[in-house]
């Protein structure tokens, strides 16, 4: 069955924010502080990449990291204070509140998409949007404490660096960005590896740090940052609403850090509103 652009970017979407959505529980399962946590989030889904780029570039390698420009350096740092400012909000909140803050990306994205790219988003994607939001307020509203204000505003700075992101990736859509990741994990490693204090892990924390860089890092933000290219950025962040409701629902399972009712049924009620929306963009047929 051939896909239309429409299908491969929702598809490459959805199932990267999926892989995500543990993401949050393995940063409470590692034990090392927040400077080291970043600095393997960064090294280890670098050398996947750069394993994979050279082996798929070979000797063009060097070519596709120049032709990225300036486009894919600015998506570079961008990706890099998204990934940092993530981990610094997850250490200084609750999971459902950095998840909260993080499912603003949409609206970010479509707010910067309608202003740089002229790309307006369907009414359809604004009633879905603004559905979220509602659901949102109705999670924040309980879950909110103010001595919790640090972290937020650091989840906040999340979703902007993200929608951000998005939108560079859709404006150069014609480049492949996979080289701009491989540079914006460089970066990471580049900003904390002068606050690491020491790169000795061990027991469970090598296990974890492994896992979460590999399946919660490298194959789901590759799938990401290649879906711009068929669907517009605000739909691709449109998907991150996800992880607001599983997040915390993997911490609750396994580590128990409850979440409030209203955080479990605003969560059910944006997976269903996603849900609805993504079968209804799937199967319309006016977009290719």
């Amino acid at each position: 069955m051939q896909l239309t652009e429409k299908q491969k970017g929702i598809g490459l979407a959805l199932f990267g924010v999926l892989l995500i959505t543990p993401d949050s529980l393995l940063v409470r399962l590692i034990t090392v502080n927040s400077w080291e946590l970043i600095f393997y989030r960064g090294l280890i889904p670098f050398v996947c990449l750069l394993i994979t780029l050279l082996f798929f570039y070979k000797k063009n390698f060097i070519h596709a990291c120049y032709v990225i420009g300036f486009a894919g350096v600015l998506n570079a740092i961008l990706m890099a204070l998204g990934n940092i400012t993530f981990v610094i909000s997850l250490e200084n909140t609750n999971v459902a509140n950095t998840l909260i803050m993080l499912s603003l990306a949409p609206f970010m994205a479509a707010i910067m998409s309608s202003i740089f790219l002229r790309e307006h988003p369907n009414k359809r994607t604004w009633i879905t949007m603004t559905t979220c939001f509602v659901f949102i307020l109705f999670i924040f509203y309980d879950s909110y404490e103010e001595k919790r204000i640090y972290g937020d505003l650091f989840g906040l700075a999340t979703a902007i660096f993200i929608g951000a992101s998005a939108v560079v990736i859709r404006y150069a859509k014609l480049v492949n960005f996979l080289p701009s990741l491989l540079l914006a994990k460089f970066f990471i490693i580049l900003i904390v590896i002068f606050f690491v204090q020491s790169f000795h892990i061990e027991g469970s924390d090598i296990l974890f740090i492994i896992i979460m860089g590999i399946f919660c890092v490298f194959i789901p933000l590759s799938f990401i940052t290649l879906a711009p290219r068929y669907i517009p950025a605000h739909e691709v962040e449109l998907f991150f609403v996800l992880e607001t409701a599983l997040g915390p629902i993997w911490v609750w399972l396994v580590v128990h850090e409850q979440p409030s009712t209203k955080t479990i049924i605003g969560g059910i009620f944006i997976v269903l509103v996603i849900f609805a929306h993504t079968l209804f963009e799937l199967k319309d047929k006016k977009i290719n």
